[in-house]
């Protein structure tokens, strides 16, 4: 409510002057901006209020912010029906809107961040409760080994790395657990001090997440670099001595039409590096102040630096400006010759204005991502440990080399009969046994001679009963959550994995609404959709498999 509150404010304080804009069209495009998103969400809302003229508010929207991935989401969700065209027209803006995220820094952004977010959120809920569901289980052979070997209380002292905080609890009750495992089933202990080595990389790149939207300087080289706004850029970036942050803010004085300030900016600019898009946007400002000459021999350096579309249009422009058409029509021809489509893009918005008579060049999407990459950021642990984020990998070696000594040393260990559930270990049972059964459960079965009818007959009802209780526990935990019948089972990977992946279709869609993109609220539909569909067909497959498994005795 609060978002939809700040959203109408901004509404208010800014429409009387749009309105007074005349054509905010045209408006927009002399300044340079093609992507004009708050009146692209404003149609948006009048879209969800009026259905009758739903696509015509959206597709308006899309002229005022062709880049926006939310104006094809809810074009998508306008424009379906049950017929076939339709449905093709349906998917067809959904696949638009996924691709206009490669446009769009900060829907990208904070897609990235919901995915990056939801895998390590899922992957430690995951590991939480797999040790819920191991912890009673595992502890009854631990308390069995100390009985027979004191020597085993040694095993406690893996909970000295718990002191540290909740990451290494963690780490000391999987370790318990995993005591008990074969190689196979340790590997997800390894996996989790694994991640624990690499969680300094983890923490700096959740922390770059939540602080990277509050950076200026990155909000104001995203406004101009994408077309969304000068006026923010130029407030923001001036003083910056940071290339790209200078070169943004030349940018944006050139499209405001402060064309002697952006000549300036530029070529301070060139005295840090050569860079062909320097030429190209430093030659606009000379050709907007109609010094065609000057403009010209700042296209061909550019051009000798890197060839592009924009620069070869330019160079078309400013030759027929002058007169020489043949030349002109040359460099025209090899700008289509490149990209086709960008040449249409750029005749679609063509006019007198030098913000559109000729093209701006602008950082590219991996730049502006490496920009914010490159942002400082404070690393938080965030209550998860005690310890600086580079001490973690340290601890989590020292976990790993203590689990190998005691798993190496302790040769025996106790273990749980197949038939009847009865703890044993090799020091109480004498003999190995086939198939890790019990004495009694053997001999009810091998040695049928030596019981009579009666304790035989005892002894298989007991069987029974026991094994028909933990079929129903596991029958009972397949339709609770995914993947946790086989970790109650024992078969520790296969639920681990299936449970991870589950815990991180949940956590999508939640944690989309954590990272919401600039001040729109409403999540995309198919984002929604998918998520659901995948969980219920993990959900479905799961119980199918399960208690197929637990037909034919497998679990």
């Amino acid at each position: 409510m609060k978002k939809y509150s700040i959203f109408l404010i901004i509404l208010i304080l800014v429409l009387p002057s749009i309105l007074k804009a005349g054509d905010l069209y045209e408006n927009q495009l002399n300044k340079g901006i093609i992507n004009s998103d708050l009146y692209a969400y404003l149609m948006i809302e009048k879209a969800k209020n009026d259905k009758e003229k739903a696509e015509s508010f959206l597709r308006e929207a899309l002229k005022f912010s062709p880049d926006l991935p939310a104006a094809y989401f809810e074009l998508s969700r306008a424009s379906f029906n049950f017929t076939s065209n339709g449905f093709f027209q349906t998917v067809d803006y959904l696949r638009q809107g996924i691709e206009k995220y490669r446009h769009n820094f900060w829907w990208s952004f904070m897609f990235t961040a919901t995915i990056t977010s939801s895998i390590m959120i899922s992957f430690f809920a995951a590991i939480f409760l797999l040790i819920l569901i191991r912890i009673s289980i595992d502890l009854s052979l631990f308390k069995h080994d100390i009985k027979e070997n004191r020597v085993k209380l040694s095993l406690l002292l893996t909970f000295i790395f718990s002191v540290l905080g909740p990451l290494f609890l963690l780490g000391s009750l999987l370790m318990l657990i995993s005591f008990y495992r074969d190689k196979w089933g340790k590997s997800v202990l390894y996996s989790y001090l694994s991640v624990l080595i690499i969680s300094p990389v983890i923490f700096h790149i959740i922390s770059l997440f939540f602080t990277a939207p509050a950076s200026a300087e990155l909000k104001g080289i995203v406004e101009v670099n994408e077309s969304r706004g000068n006026s923010y850029a130029i407030s923001i970036l001036k003083g910056n001595n940071n290339a790209s942050a200078l070169f943004s803010y030349g940018l944006a004085l050139k499209r405001e039409g402060r064309y002697n300030e952006a000549i300036e900016v530029y070529d301070s600019v060139l005295k840090i590096k050569s860079d062909s898009r320097v030429y190209n946007n430093l030659a606009n400002c000379y050709f907007a102040i109609n010094n065609f000459e000057k403009a010209k021999e700042l296209y061909l350096k550019a051009k000798e630096i890197k060839q592009t579309p924009a620069i070869f249009y330019n160079l078309s422009q400013v030759y027929r400006e002058t007169l020489d058409f043949e030349k002109g029509e040359e460099y025209f021809l090899q700008a289509q010759k490149m990209d086709q489509q960008a040449v249409s893009m750029y005749r679609a918005i063509a006019s007198r204005n030098p913000n559109r008579f000729v093209i701006d060049e602008t950082l590219s999407f991996p730049e502006i991502w490496g920009i914010a990459k490159n942002i400082k950021v404070k690393v938080s642990t965030m209550g998860f440990s005690i310890v600086p984020p580079s001490l973690i990998p340290l601890i989590a070696i020292g976990m790993i080399a203590f689990f190998i000594f005691i798993d190496r040393y302790f040769k025996n260990r106790a273990y749980p009969c197949k038939r009847c559930g009865k703890i044993i270990c090799p020091s109480c049972e004498k003999h190995i046994l086939w198939g890790h059964m019990c004495r009694n459960c053997y001999r009810s079965i091998v040695r049928i001679d030596e019981l009579d009818a009666k304790e035989r007959v005892a002894r298989l009802l007991a069987v029974y009963a026991y094994q028909t209780k933990r079929r129903n526990i596991i029958k009972l935990l397949s339709f609770i959550l995914p993947g946790s019948a086989q970790i109650y089972a024992g078969s520790i990977v296969q639920g681990f994995l299936i449970l991870w992946i589950f815990l991180f279709f949940l956590a999508l869609p939640f944690m989309n609404r954590v990272f919401i993109p600039e001040v729109h609220g409403s999540m995309p539909l198919w984002f929604s959709l998918l998520s659901l569909a995948i969980l219920i067909i993990i959900y479905i497959v799961s119980n199918f498999i399960t208690r197929r498994r637990v037909a034919r005795g497998w679990l």
